[in-house]
C-alpha cells in the first residue's frame, strides 16, 4: 500500500524537527537525515495500529485522503507560507 505525504522539516535549536501533513504525524533528529527516517518510523508505526485496529481507511478518509488506484493520495496544499501576526 502507498500512502502519498507531504514533509516539512525544520530546526528548533540542535533539533531537526520532520513533520508529515496532513496526518500530523512529527519526529525529531539531530540531522535532517535523522530526523526524517525518525517521521518515516513513526508514519509505519502509526499506519500498522491504524490496521490492526482496523480504522485505518476511517483515519486516511478523516485527514482528507482519496483512494486511487490502490495509492492513498493527500489532498493537495493549496498555499504554505510565513506570515507574521500581529498580537
Amino acid at each position: 500500500m502507498n500512502i502519498e505525504t507531504t514533509i516539512r522539516i525544520w530546526r528548533e535549536g540542535k533539533q531537526f524537527i520532520a513533520h508529515a501533513l496532513p496526518l500530523d504525524l512529527s519526529s525529531s533528529g539531530d540531522t535532517e537525515h535523522a530526523a526524517r527516517q525518525a517521521l518515516h518510523e513513526a508514519l509505519e508505526l502509526f499506519v500498522a495500529t491504524a490496521r490492526e485496529q482496523g480504522t485505518l481507511d476511517e483515519v486516511l478518509e478523516e485527514c482528507g485522503y482519496v483512494l486511487e488506484r490502490g495509492k492513498w493520495i493527500a489532498p493537495a496544499i493549496l498555499a504554505q507560507g510565513r506570515e507574521i501576526l500581529a498580537v
